[in-house]
């Protein structure tokens, strides 16, 4: 017997009694079949898996009450119907079932959708198994078997994203922040979130020093700096005030965005109403804007720092991308909260970096000059990232008849302590040099001073008089690298000074050494941190300035030096450079 022998409703609620009275005046063999069907019926509607049996053109002819509890459709709403007609939302593959029938082979498909009953799940999934029926030859249609497999999927899918959000994370790490540059820095962030999480993005900082060019926001309103942005021309550009510094946005105190900076928390707009954007929007024609773009949802989050936000991040999503998610916020949380890190160490660092080397010039602005028959050309390099001012200086004053004292010093140390210090020197110096003492006396009196005044950090110092008149250099150091002679048609020479013992440890014994000069000869002093390197011993380091040809530089002074630096310097170095070169004019 077929399925099209048997009553529409054979294995469906209420077909016991149906299928009896069919059979009560049968043989006592249809009998027990009959019997045998309602115990089949009532097994297969214990059980907690959703079965179902499909007739050769996959419409109902059985479900049983799992599949009922499961879809929240009654038994007999299925009968004679697809699975398209009954469960519109629920989907799976029509042409795997009909290889089932033409094969017989067995086969497992996953069935996904959403059934008229409420479900804890985000999305539901089942797992199907799907059986040809046959009598003989001949197939009757398929018997299905499914069990819920929701929660371990979304399980699954939220594992893959915690996954995704630690790997975003860690390569965040690596590609925000990489410099100590605010602007940079700024424009890593903006340029990481796009596309990973938003079609659009900007970054924007609170002004705290004003352009010149505008006049100062009214009173409580918070103007902010637009840093960075990604994904196309930031939105704000086209309705921002434009300075020639950058692009800056006025944030009134009923603004979202300050709402946003005040409380630390984020502010979402996903598939926001021209209302809810005009709250945060200045104008119609802002709204206009955005709206021609596609933009339709927008969030805004603070970059937190330890006292206060440094600022904000916008995120845009346009045309066909989806809303915002709660996972999406939080981890642009997660984001912004490690770019505000870097982006405050960047600020903290252009702060200090900025004063100290405008003390640092301030400390050396302002050497005394040389005498018309001398050049000089100098230059300072702060060590490496550090934002401190060093010990380094150098100084050039000019002394009766015609002599030029050069001077090169480096106190122990670095910061604003050895910035200090590194004044007393100078000053102290100058002021001996005045009296016209020969070089060796200077130094001698300078040490004896400096150790009663009791500066806790001592000094090396060269000292170079130049004497055009009799074509003269007269040296003395104390504690100092050597010199180095850059001749304009013989090899460079190292000049080995009669070395001292550093100033301030009132120890004394200073020498003194006097080598002719010619016009054209570039004397070159600089400090130590010229030659220190890791990579090889001092010695070794000497001899690279002994492998210096002027005649491959030559030019005006300045050039030279340039020259010189490029030559012996690359990238950060361990410690301040100061270099001083000084060359005869020639008659």
């Amino acid at each position: 017997m077929g399925f099209d022998q048997l009553p529409p409703t054979w294995l469906f609620s209420g077909a016991d009694d149906a299928l009896l009275s069919m059979v009560s005046d049968a043989p006592t063999e249809a009998l027990e079949k009959a019997h045998e069907y309602k115990i089949l019926r009532n097994v297969l509607d214990g059980t907690s898996a959703a079965v179902a049996i499909l007739d050769e053109r996959l419409r109902y002819r059985y479900v049983n009450g799992a599949m009922a509890r499961m879809s929240g459709v009654p038994p007999d709403a299925f009968h004679g119907r697809t699975m398209a007609e009954v469960l519109p939302d629920v989907h799976r593959s029509e042409d795997t079932l009909r290889m089932i029938l033409g094969d017989g082979r067995p086969r497992a498909l996953s069935v996904t959708g959403m059934t008229r009953v409420s479900s804890p799940f985000r999305h539901r999934q089942w797992s199907a198994v799907y059986h040809r029926l046959q009598d003989g030859d001949r197939v009757l249609g398929l018997c299905g078997i499914a069990v819920e497999v929701s929660g371990l999927r979304q399980y699954l899918d939220d594992l893959e994203r915690a996954h995704q959000r630690l790997a975003l994370l860690d390569t965040a790490a690596t590609r925000v922040g990489t410099t100590l540059r605010v602007e940079q820095t700024c424009a890593e962030l903006a340029e990481f979130v796009v596309p990973s999480l938003a079609d659009r993005a900007s970054v924007r900082i609170v002004d705290t020093e004003g352009a010149d060019d505008l006049p100062p926001p009214a009173p409580g309103v918070l103007r902010l700096r637009i840093m960075a942005s990604a994904g196309g021309p930031d939105i704000v550009a086209r309705i921002g005030l434009t300075a020639k510094s950058g692009y800056y946005f006025d944030v009134p105190r009923d603004s979202p965005v300050r709402s946003c900076l005040d409380t630390g928390r984020p502010w979402v707009g996903n598939l926001a109403s021209d209302d809810v954007l005009l709250k945060m929007l200045r104008t119609p024609l802002d709204l206009e804007v955005i709206r021609e773009l596609g933009v339709h949802s927008i969030v805004v989050v603070p970059l937190p720092t330890r006292e206060h936000p440094v600022g904000v991040l916008y995120l845009l999503r346009a045309g066909d991308s989806a809303p915002f998610t709660d996972e999406d916020v939080v981890v642009a949380q997660e984001l912004a909260a490690r770019a505000a890190v870097a982006i405050d160490n960047a600020r903290q660092y252009t702060l200090e970096h900025s004063m100290a080397l405008e003390l640092q010039r301030a400390l050396l602005s302002e050497p005394g000059g040389p005498h018309p028959d001398i050049e000089t050309a100098s230059r300072y390099l702060p060590a490496g990232q550090r934002a401190l001012v060093g010990g380094d200086w150098f100084d050039s004053m000019a002394l009766p008849c015609g002599r030029t004292l050069q001077v090169m010093g480096d106190v122990m140390g670095h910061g604003f302590t050895a910035a200090v210090a590194m004044s007393q020197y100078r000053s102290l110096l100058r002021t001996i040099a005045a009296s016209g003492a020969p070089v060796e006396r200077i130094l001698q009196e300078a040490d004896h001073r400096l150790a009663s005044i009791g500066l806790d950090r001592v000094a090396t110092c060269l000292l170079a008089l130049v004497d055009p008149g009799q074509g003269t250099c007269t040296f003395a150091g104390a504690g100092h690298p050597p010199p180095v002679f850059l001749h304009p048609d013989a090899p460079a020479e190292l000049v080995h000074v009669p070395t001292g013992p550093p100033l301030g440890t009132d120890l004394g014994g200073y020498e003194a050494l006097t080598l002719p000069v010619r016009p054209g000869t570039v004397l070159l002093m600089y400090t130590d941190g010229l030659i220190e390197d890791r990579r090889r011993d001092i010695d070794s380091s000497l001899r690279r300035l002994t492998h210096l040809r002027l005649d491959d530089i030559g030019g005006p002074l300045e050039s030279v030096v340039d020259a010189l630096l490029a030559r012996l310097v690359h990238g950060t170095t361990e410690d301040d450079v100061t270099l001083l070169a000084t060359r005869l004019r020639a008659p």
